[in-house]
């Protein structure tokens, strides 16, 4: 092993660092150890073992070892000895380098010696994470290939560039939302002097679908053109890999092509679960299909109590349709419970209808047509009954799951959960292989969020080829159910926020409320609710943002920018609120829910 030779005068620390570079780009294996390290210790052998010359840096025996030390966290974010490079891959310290060798990782590594790749970087799915993480890659100077392929659904459905958001998520949820909502104010509009005909106002749905996908369609374009412009470039190909660094694509006619990168991110998002019954898939649609439907889905029976089961079934309600949801067990699993209830009981209450403690066991076709027949039986999970029901369409929006199992991961070495094929990694998005990352949907326990995707993609960008530090933060992340009263919420449910802290521990302020807005056409009185929940030992800081009422989505994003700076009640209290609005409740509410009062709103 030999120790580099530092220059005489190093007046600069960014001259170390590019010293520290060089080495990394000049050595095939280039370990930073210290001396008396027994896991230095255990990962040199293990390299002499394998009879691969390394470079050893013994930080303990040059004078510049402490600023050396200082300079790889750094740049690796890794603060400990030893610190592996394979290739210029950064390895880790000794677990992750011998892991690395059990995996077979490291050989395939050690094997790539000059090897030149045709990519600097290739992103596997073109969704809301992939397209910004490749365009920030691009902006850094990289060279970037975008794969992106949509496998068509059991219907035939498909779609353009963009991922679920823009074509069949987000965008085509909030502006159906939007047309039910547009529904109900019509029918407020008479009370505040509109004179509108006393005929039922009918919802033209092929009118509406068209015009929303050919929305959808022009954001198609627009990022095709994002990408040219920034050099990017966009195969429409299925992506898998065959070896660590290699991947084949293929495109809808069958033709193969085959790339090479030094890094790889995955961000292939996922897509609805389907449920193993018969008639599941040749009967039911999903939400991959509802936005496209060519006619009005009639009578409908959505199965699933996810969000978007209840975004769906609301905004079908909201078009005048007959809607039946049925629920297996408990609504929105993993919100707060009070709130997902909530929502729930104003579905109803607006004549969306519940089939609790169900699960169907067969779809059958009574009748082909658009819309068709079909015979759903289903099954109670408390007893023997069964049930059957006629309705035009069944929506089944049971959960999602991870496009991650016919990639080749197996062939990358990539680990996932083989329970759910979401992929575990560290905080900087890297897989247990380092050269590839995951963003997105496809991530073992993190948010399944747009702009979470988009926030990780662009910082992992950055901090892969512009030397930046900052991390994708998890925590405190807002987000909107836009059912047909909408629930906004940041931070901890209060089932979690007990379970966190104890219930002792806690403050949970709460109040009902009924907008202005409402109070003419006198609906939903004190049916909106919001609620905050508060750390004792901690200043009373809020740990949990609740809201039940009109535009959540504009008053959580608000208020979360509150949270990440730390929000307490204090704070809250010493605001001064916008009059009349739904937002100001929380700068007046006094009522805990442990004194048990009363919390119904009368006057403004």
């Amino acid at each position: 092993y030999s120790t580099p030779p530092l220059p005489e005068t190093l007046p600069e620390m960014n001259q170390l660092k590019s010293r520290i570079q060089e080495l990394i780009d000049s050595n095939q294996v280039l370990v930073f150890s210290k001396s008396y390290c027994p896991f230095c210790v255990k990962v040199k052998d293990l390299f002499k073992e394998l009879n691969v010359n390394c470079n050893v840096v013994e930080l303990d025996l040059i004078d510049d070892g402490s600023n050396y030390q200082e300079l790889l966290l750094e740049m690796t974010r890794q603060k400990t000895v030893p610190n592996v490079f394979v290739n210029k891959t950064h390895i880790g310290g000794c677990d992750k380098t011998m892991q690395a060798h059990k995996d077979g990782i490291l050989q395939k590594l050690l094997c790539r010696e000059n090897e030149v790749y045709e990519y600097d970087l290739i992103v596997i799915g073109g969704g809301s994470g992939g397209l910004a993480c490749s365009k920030e890659a691009a902006m850094l100077g990289k060279k970037v290939m975008v794969l992106d392929y949509v496998v068509p659904t059991p219907k035939g459905n498909t779609w353009g560039l963009g991922g679920t958001c823009v074509n069949v998520g987000c965008i085509p949820k909030k502006l159906m939302h939007q047309t039910a909502l547009l529904g109900t104010s019509m029918q407020d509009a008479r009370k505040f002097g509109w004179e509108l005909p006393e005929e039922t106002v009918k919802h033209n749905w092929e009118m509406m679908k068209t015009a929303v996908n050919n929305y959808i369609g022009s954001l198609n374009w627009g990022y095709r053109v994002a990408l040219r412009d920034k050099n990017v470039n966009y195969v429409n190909s299925y992506a898998e890999f065959i070896e660590p660094h290699k991947i084949k694509a293929t495109n809808k006619r069958g033709k193969e092509t085959f790339h090479t990168a030094a890094k790889f991110i995955l961000a292939t998002g996922e897509r609805p679960r389907y449920m193993g019954i018969p008639g599941d898939k040749e009967y039911c649609i999903t939400s991959d299909d509802l936005f496209s439907l060519p006619h009005c889905p009639g009578k409908t029976l959505v199965i699933g109590a996810s969000y978007v089961a209840l975004e769906c079934g609301g905004f079908l309600a909201g078009l005048g349709l007959d809607v039946t949801v049925m629920v297996r067990s408990i609504l929105l699993r993993g919100f707060d419970q009070d709130m997902a209830n909530r929502a729930g009981e104003h579905m109803e209450e607006h004549g969306v209808k519940f089939l609790r403690k169900y699960v169907p066991v067969k779809v059958e076709e009574l009748e082909a047509g658009t819309p068709g027949r079909l015979k759903v039986t289903a099954k109670s999970t408390e007893s023997d009954e069964t049930i059957e029901g006629e309705y035009n369409t069944v929506l089944i929006a049971v959960g999602r799951d991870a496009c991650t199992g016919k990639i080749g991961l197996d062939q990358a070495g990539v680990k996932v959960n083989p329970k759910n094929g979401k992929v575990p990694v560290n905080d900087e998005e890297q897989t247990n292989v380092p050269h590839i990352y995951a963003i997105g949907d496809i991530l073992e326990g993190k948010w399944e969020l747009t702009p979470v995707a988009i926030q990780a993609g662009k910082l992992l960008a950055r901090r892969l080829y512009a030397g930046a530090s900052l991390k994708c933060d998890y925590v405190n992340v807002p987000t909107t159910v836009f059912t047909p009263l909408e629930y906004g919420a940041c931070g901890h449910s209060e089932e979690k926020a007990i379970e966190l802290y104890g219930q002792d521990n806690l403050e949970v302020y709460h109040s009902l409320f009924w907008p202005l807005e409402f109070t003419v056409p006198n609906r939903d009185n004190n049916k909106c609710y919001s609620k905050i929940i508060c750390n004792k030992l901690d200043n009373d800081r809020v740990i949990g943002f609740h809201y039940l009422g009109p535009n959540a989505g504009e008053v959580t994003q608000g208020y979360g920018v509150a949270m990440k700076c730390g929000l307490t009640k204090e704070q809250l209290d010493n605001t001064i609120g916008i009059h009349p609005t739904c937002a100001e409740i929380f700068t007046t509410m006094e009522v805990t829910k442990s004194s048990g009062g009363d919390i119904t709103q009368a006057g403004c």
